[in-house]
């Protein structure tokens, strides 16, 4: 199956995730794990599944290595930091180290993600001025 829908995947499961807390709270009537909300809507549905809709419009770049670290980097930042962040804000301040390298896996799957696009990019154009 192609890096793409392993995207898609994820961040499909992590958008039920983020509309079930959603629907917890409103019914409990206790906001009190709203930025885990926030942070598995955002992180977990929309930047997977944007990351996805890249690697399926330019499949050239979903064929590298650098695209699979891209992946596990993403999806460990998303697990780690939302799942340290829980248990953070129900009391458990032992856990904030898990908060912080799920933190900087996501930020670094950034960092990856803009080395994929930039050298997707350079492929490109040298493609582009070879003709």
């Amino acid at each position: 199956m192609r890096l793409a829908y392993w995207f898609f995947f994820v961040a499909i499961l992590a958008g039920l995730v983020g509309m079930g807390l959603g629907i917890h709270m409103g019914l409990a009537h206790d906001f009190t794990l709203m930025p885990v909300h926030a942070h598995v809507n955002l992180l977990g549905w929309a930047s997977l599944f944007l990351y996805g809709l890249y690697y399926r419009v330019e499949p050239a770049a979903e064929a590298t290595a650098l695209a699979v670290v891209h992946f596990a980097l993403a999806v460990a930042g998303v697990v780690l930091m939302t799942g340290g962040l829980t248990f953070m804000l129900l009391g458990n301040e032992a856990l904030l180290p898990v908060t912080v390298v799920g933190s900087l896996s996501a930020v670094t799957a950034m960092a990856v993600f803009l080395v994929v696009v930039l050298r997707r990019g350079v492929a490109e154009r040298g493609s582009a001025t070879a003709r």
